[in-house]
């Protein structure tokens, strides 16, 4: 596995090929986020690597939700009667969130910025944000938590699930139709939790405790607005983008088929997920819930990174994911009836190899994609060095008659030139 290549030939000849087409429609990013990212974005120096923005903000979303494992292990530090979270750690986690979401938005500006944009540059900005989305909505959970003020942990877990399928919608677009149609639910809810994280330390996590209007709680308007922004906004723009992308013949799959083949593991993992925690014996998700999350997320976003691979290399999309069958199998044993202690050992077991197998995925991808590209720089800056080089040559041969010590030096001066000026496109 340490040698493994998971971009086949075929994907690479595709990266070398292809070419970013995104469209932003949302208001709030396109009149209040993008003016605000671009004077942001002449803060940092030119020599700093955009991948390192991006891996920066990554950075920030674990450490929030790390943060709030250790002053909210089990979802309950909300509830009434428990010890709260500290108001400082709500403004952190806040102001934090807001830095990442701004780091987000501003890394593909530096790397038009310093002319360094490159499809791996993308690929490591979007393979982030797929496991993004299972800390972002575990962090948001300990607002309102468990008890009778909060949600249930299996109402969080389909919470979830339509957070994860609203972000693997617009992969599936781009897959179809070569086009990322962002998605309008990503700005205003970053913006939105932000600012909630803040208000949560000025009045408190008891305020989520009354109602909003009428009987309609908080929590309530928390559930409402995830599945409702997925709903009325995110499914139905996409929709309407796959639609027309078929009117004007221009999508890249012809068959349902292919076109759903997206869709596939993401839908097995939901079921074989779901069928693991109806079928508990030890009732899994109420004793380990942020790691059955984990466990999920991280399933799901090495899903998501294929589906990207093959969308960004214009490849067919794998029909399953390797990582199903250690589920299967583990669902299958926990049907047949195990031990709480067995189970537990079971979900961490998993998680773990989920983890290291996803991390794997990663590092190879990258690491693979990166000595294709300097590859390809090498040769191509061999041939304009080796072009100027001939040129000089052939301009130098009109000299022939010319005895001059003077010309060999200025032989040399060019050979010296050409040499710097490829080791400066190599770095």
């Amino acid at each position: 596995m340490a040698g493994y290549e998971y971009v086949s030939p075929e994907q690479l000849a595709g990266f070398d090929k292809y070419k970013y087409s995104a469209v932003d429609t949302n208001p709030l990013s396109l009149y209040v986020m993008h003016p605000f990212w671009n004077t942001i974005v002449k803060v940092f120096p030119t020599w700093l690597a955009p991948n390192l923005i991006t891996f920066s903000g990554f950075l920030l979303v674990v450490f929030n939700f790390l943060l709030m494992a250790y002053f909210d292990p089990d979802f309950y530090a909300s509830a009434p009667g428990h010890k709260h979270v500290p108001d400082w750690v709500w403004i952190v986690v806040g102001i934090l969130n807001f830095i990442a979401y701004t780091l987000d938005g501003v890394d593909g500006k530096q790397a038009r910025r310093t002319n360094s944009s490159t499809p791996l540059g993308e690929l490591f900005d979007h393979g982030l944000d797929s496991w993004s989305c299972v800390y972002f909505v575990v962090t948001v959970y300990s607002i309102f938590g468990r008890g009778p003020s909060g949600v249930s942990v299996f109402v969080l877990y389909l919470l979830l699930w339509v957070v994860l399928f609203s972000f693997i919608l617009s992969h599936w677009e781009k897959y179809n139709t070569g086009i990322l149609f962002l998605p309008w639910g990503y700005d205003i809810s970053q913006v939105t939790i932000s600012f909630v994280y803040i208000v949560t330390a000025i009045v408190g996590v008891e305020a989520w405790y009354e109602p909003f209007l009428f009987n309609f709680l908080y929590r309530d308007l928390f559930t409402a607005m995830i599945i409702g922004c997925a709903l009325c906004v995110t499914l139905p723009m996409s929709l309407l983008n796959f639609f027309r992308s078929y009117k004007n013949n221009t999508l890249k799959h012809n068959s349902v088929y292919e076109a759903m083949v997206p869709f596939f593991s993401p839908c097995l993992l939901f079921i074989l997920s779901t069928a693991w925690i109806l079928q508990s014996p030890s009732d899994i998700l109420e004793i380990h819930p942020r790691l059955f999350y984990f466990m999920v997320g991280t399933a799901f976003a090495n899903i998501t990174c294929q589906l990207i691979v093959c969308q960004m290399s214009s490849t067919r999309c794998p029909t399953l994911n390797w990582l199903l069958v250690p589920l299967f199998l583990v669902v299958l044993v926990v049907n047949l009836g195990v031990a709480s202690y067995v189970e537990s050992i079971l979900l961490y077991t998993l998680t773990a190899v989920f983890t290291l197998a996803h991390i794997h995925y990663g590092v190879r991808v990258v690491s693979h994609l990166e000595q294709n590209w300097f590859y390809l720089v090498l040769v191509s800056s061999r041939k304009v060095a080796k072009e100027k080089f001939q040129k000089k040559v052939a301009y130098e041969s009109s000299w022939k008659n010319w005895d001059s010590p003077y010309k060999y030096w200025i032989i040399s001066r060019y050979i010296i030139s050409d040499i710097v000026s490829l080791m400066s496109m190599l770095q």
